[in-house]
């Protein structure tokens, strides 16, 4: 059996489908938004990974000190023979979640789900040249949805990393707890990474930077669309904004047009129009407290066994299981 298997469970074109309907009924609505994950072709991924690069973008390194401390107590808690990662990427922080698993003696199966297909098999080969005992079954498949995993030895670790359950909406976000719920066996645990709650200055620098490059990543959307769709828009036409909405706790990230602009996407018979400082939304990144990432678990049939922070207190993971 060869260590490395990819199964595509997205349709051909469910890509670009997505896109479509996510453009046509987003742009259509008052205020406009559309979904973060259009931010990530190719040169969105190398943007995104500039970020995490910055010293005011704490997240990802914020979460890879407290990975650094605790990856050893997860995998003696957990027992996990099989590592599940939703919206894996680069798999880069996995690797310390791998190294602590494999170390427990015993064969190890990572399946990482992603949409892209390069994404996963760039990971993945690169994870086994590094763990030669190391099982990668990999996903092409919408982590949003409930995953068709293959089977795999139990335990099972789900793990959602980097944040990402900020990027959606208080309902979106049950949905998806609800769906992680019903992947879970009795002796299974899911490690949710999470953003906190903390000054707005800080908040906002991490989503602006000086240098621009979130600004460059927020804009690239729109030459994606361009790309996709055969639009004709002018990303120059419009200004990067972060906002801290203080009721909702959670950032938005807005495309605001410098002046009266229209936009023709002839892939979709569609034609858009921006008044002078109208927004885009383009994301939404909540920040989150103990007690709110508790409820939420809960409500979806899990119970948070341990929480742990970074030493600043600025991200937290957190291991639940079903309750």
């Amino acid at each position: 059996m060869s260590p490395f298997s990819l199964t595509r469970t997205l349709p051909p074109d469910a890509t670009a489908a997505a896109l479509r309907a996510d453009v046509q009924q987003g742009l259509a609505r008052q205020p406009k938004e559309l979904p973060p994950r259009w931010f990530y072709d190719a040169r969105g991924s190398e943007l995104f990974e500039e970020i995490t690069r910055l010293a005011v973008y704490y997240p990802t390194g914020a979460e890879r000190e407290i990975l650094q401390a605790r990856a050893t107590g997860i995998a003696d808690v957990t027992r996990a023979r099989t590592l599940v990662e939703l919206g894996s990427g680069s798999s880069e922080k996995t690797r310390l979640l791998i190294d602590a698993l494999t170390a427990r003696g015993g064969p190890l199966h990572y399946v990482p789900v992603d949409v892209s297909e390069s994404a996963l098999t760039g990971a993945g080969k690169a994870l086994l040249a590094d763990h030669p005992g190391l099982t990668v079954d990999a996903l092409v498949a919408d982590f949003s949805t409930a995953p068709a995993l293959p089977a795999t030895p139990g335990p099972h670790l789900i793990a959602f990393l980097g944040g990402t359950l900020g990027n959606l909406v208080p309902g979106e976000r049950a949905g998806f707890l609800r769906m992680v719920r019903s992947l879970l066996g009795d002796e299974d645990a899911l490690l949710l990474g999470t953003d906190l709650v903390k000054d707005p200055a800080t908040l906002v620098a991490a989503y602006d930077d000086a240098q621009g490059v979130t600004a460059a990543f927020n804009r690239n959307v729109l030459a994606v669309l361009n790309r996709e769709l055969d639009a004709d828009f002018a990303p120059d036409d419009f200004d990067h904004v972060a906002v801290w909405d203080a009721e909702r706790e959670w950032i938005e990230m807005r495309l605001r047009a410098r002046s009266a602009v229209t936009a023709k996407i002839p892939a979709l018979d569609m034609t858009v129009d921006f008044a002078a400082g109208e927004e885009l939304r383009t994301e939404v990144s909540a920040k989150f407290r103990e007690a709110g990432v508790r409820e939420e678990l809960a409500a979806a049939g899990l119970a948070l066994r341990y929480w742990w922070t970074d030493p600043c207190g600025r991200f937290a993971l957190s291991l639940a299981s079903p309750a």
